[in-house]
């Protein structure tokens, strides 16, 4: 039977290597859709938790894969042996950069060769981990060549970038479109065939640079975006404005204009690090991205520009920042998630830590945070997050929100606390916060000495 055929007929047995954010959904998802999944990750913790039917990530619910597990149709394992028997292997695997800001491929490469010495005739391999132009044809190919078998003819290669949003209640892995460009027409056409078979709409392009460029333009467009707000929010706060109202005010435009938000910073798993491998790949064609490094520069300085207005805040109300009880409020990197990478707030503490400032969290979604060992806190300290309690907010000297969850009652944290610094725009609506609630994007307000 071939390929196309098994893909029909939901036979066709699927790999995902990888089993993080963007893995295990879409493992989840084909299971779903009918086909028999193999998850693979050499995260044994993972493993292990999938096999006793337990999703360890926020946006796949335990109950969904338990019974998957029990149906035979999802099951787990660290043994790249179980590739010899698939049909089809996504990689899913992190794409970070290093201290330098160049692209980390060490995963992918690990991946594919990996795949090498059990990559069978027919196969599929599709790349989702989000890359540089190029990565595909230039890096993986010639990997899995090795094997003697040949891209186009012996296997199929092609490249579909990820499209998780983490937290996302109303885009998941059914209703978002899916990009797909292979190596060959034939590549193409069997990878939109399988994946039509989960994704509502898949949209071809004529290559995987074509797919793996899309990727890049859908986060840069974002961190460019997020770096104009966050720019125009400083020079708010220099001239008196109030920039949300700005914003809201704007957004009132039906045609001609998306609202973008200022905040703490970037963080997750793409737009921190997106413009980075595109900014590399550019210099091999004496290209430098001047627009985008320069929005990268100005989220990166977002958390310097944090730990400033905190100081500020304190020196307002006759307090130094040294030695300072700072308490802040979710480190995950955006609200309502349990995913940290990346995370503004881990800068911000390292920041705040070098300050001489003595720091604590709460965060209802992530217990455990770690941060140093890098030039700026060189020891590593992990933090667990404190109970939010009457007794906490009012011990601290100030309390910082940078990740704005929604379960948090905003009204009864200002109430209690005698100093916030929102990075976030959370305390919004919120009576009485203009005595005591620093905003980034907004005017200083004047103190209440009664107040602290």
């Amino acid at each position: 039977m071939s390929l196309r055929e098994k893909i029909e007929d939901n036979s066709a047995l699927v790999c995902v290597i990888g089993l993080g954010y963007v893995g295990l959904p879409l493992a989840v998802g084909f299971a779903c859709a009918g086909f028999t999944v193999v998850g693979l990750d050499l995260d044994e913790r993972k493993v292990k938790s999938l096999q006793e039917g337990k999703s360890y990530i926020q946006d796949v619910e335990s109950d969904v894969v338990a019974a998957l597990v029990e149906n035979g149709v999802l099951r787990a394992t660290s043994d790249y042996d179980v590739l010899r028997q698939v049909d089809a292997v996504f990689i899913c695997v992190p794409t970070p950069f290093d201290e330098m800001k160049a692209p980390d491929l060490s995963f992918i490469i690990s991946a594919a060769e990996s795949i090498v010495p059990r990559l069978q005739v027919g196969q599929l391999i599709i790349l989702q981990s989000t890359t540089y132009p190029g990565t595909t044809e230039e890096v993986i190919m010639p990997i899995l060549e090795r094997s003697g078998l040949k891209a186009g003819q012996d296997f199929h290669l092609a490249f579909s970038p990820e499209r998780i949003n983490p937290g996302d209640k109303t885009h998941g892995v059914h209703n978002t479109p899916k990009v797909v460009g292979g190596l060959t027409p034939r590549c193409t056409e069997l990878a939109r065939a399988l994946l039509s078979r989960l994704f509502g709409h898949v949209h071809v392009v004529s290559s995987p640079r074509a797919a793996e460029m899309t990727k890049l333009l859908e986060n840069i467009f974002r961190s460019v975006n997020i770096a104009l707000v966050n720019e125009l929010a400083l020079l708010s706060e220099r001239m008196g404005i109030d920039f949300w109202e700005v914003i809201a005010a704007a957004s009132t435009k039906p045609f001609g204009f998306m609202p973008f938000y200022p905040g703490p910073g970037v963080g997750g798993h793409c737009i921190p690090v997106d413009p980075y491998y595109l900014s590399w790949k550019a210099r091999e064609y004496d290209f430098y991205t001047k627009f985008i490094e320069l929005a990268a520069e100005v989220n990166q300085d977002m958390p310097y520009h944090v730990v400033e207005k905190v100081s500020a805040a304190l020196s307002d109300r006759g307090k130094a920042l040294r030695g300072a009880r700072v308490l802040v409020l979710g480190v995950a990197f955006k609200r309502d998630v349990d995913d940290a990478r990346n995370s503004p707030a881990e800068r911000i503490i390292e920041l705040l830590l070098e300050r001489g400032a003595q720091v604590q969290y709460n965060d209802p979604y992530v217990p455990r945070y770690r941060v140093g060992r890098d030039v700026f806190w060189r020891e590593e300290v992990e933090l667990e997050s404190v109970p939010l309690t009457a007794e906490a907010l009012a011990a601290s000297d100030v309390v910082l929100i940078i990740s704005g969850h929604t379960v948090y009652d905003y009204n009864w944290i200002v109430t209690q606390a005698p100093l916030v610094v929102d990075t976030v725009n959370a305390t919004q609506g919120v009576p009485g916060r203009d005595a005591k609630v620093v905003r980034i994007g907004a005017p200083m307000p004047k103190p209440d000495h009664n107040l602290g």
